[in-house]
């Protein structure tokens, strides 16, 4: 693998496998998943904003993030850290939650009732000389359109992330 790849794959397992190499030092691109200032910068697809996000980065510890539609719907995820490793990995469940924090159905999003109530995230981080090659894979979605729709957004939160490392830090 070339220092310069960017992919997207559905892997063996049916887990979505997003690698990218961000032009950012592997501190900065941890930062943009542990720390709330950050975070909001970038999460969610190319045309929504990141309104709030509260991040206890600890094993143990939860994050509850909002995603804000243009129309203005707020979509609300919450999870549990599994493993942090600094700089290193980072292991975290994902599923949808409303504002206050409570996990709910994805149906109350309007997601099928097929659709599991949580996900992984599976981060690694590798330094590559100031340059960082992340790799994420996305477990628990299964085949169908929401995978496709999945596949699609957090491509293009990535794309937002991409952007928003190259922008002065606070």
């Amino acid at each position: 693998m070339t220092t310069n790849s960017n992919s997207t794959h559905i892997d063996s397992n049916g887990n979505m496998v997003f690698t990218r190499v961000f032009d950012a030092p592997r501190e900065l691109v941890w930062k943009a998943w542990t720390e709330p200032e950050h975070l909001m910068r970038w999460w969610g697809p190319a045309t929504f904003t990141s309104p709030a996000a509260k991040i206890d980065l600890r094993v143990g510890g939860k994050y509850h993030w909002c995603m804000r539609s243009p129309e203005g719907q707020d979509f609300w995820s919450t999870g549990t850290f599994r493993e942090i490793s600094p700089m290193d990995r980072l292991v975290m469940t994902d599923a949808f939650s409303n504002e206050q924090g409570d996990i709910v159905s994805p149906t109350e999003y309007g997601l099928p009732a097929e659709t599991a109530m949580e996900f992984l995230f599976s981060l690694t981080f590798e330094d590559l000389g100031g340059k960082t090659r992340m790799t994420l894979v996305h477990s628990g979605m299964p085949a169908g359109e929401m995978r496709e729709m999945s596949l699609q957004g957090m491509n293009e939160s990535l794309d937002k992330l991409a952007e928003s490392l190259k922008q002065p830090q606070r």
